[in-house]
């Protein structure tokens, strides 16, 4: 999966391919996000603070560390 740089001090890039978002820390770890819309993600990453988007869907969206 291609993810994009981000500006965040938790999160150095994202991406998202069929309904599953991934997400790589500034620490190397990377998460799968699953059952994410497109329309989800998009709202995420026009979001004013990734990290505080990120605990949203910690609560809506199982995930795992890939």
């Amino acid at each position: 999966m291609n993810r994009e740089p981000v500006t965040s001090s938790r999160i150095s890039s994202v991406g998202w391919e069929n309904n599953v978002m991934e997400v790589q820390f500034h620490d190397g770890a990377i998460y799968q996000y699953m059952n994410v819309s497109k329309s989800e993600y998009e709202a995420f990453m026009h979001s004013p603070s990734l990290g505080s988007a990120l605990s949203i869907l910690d609560k809506q969206h199982t995930y795992r560390r890939v």
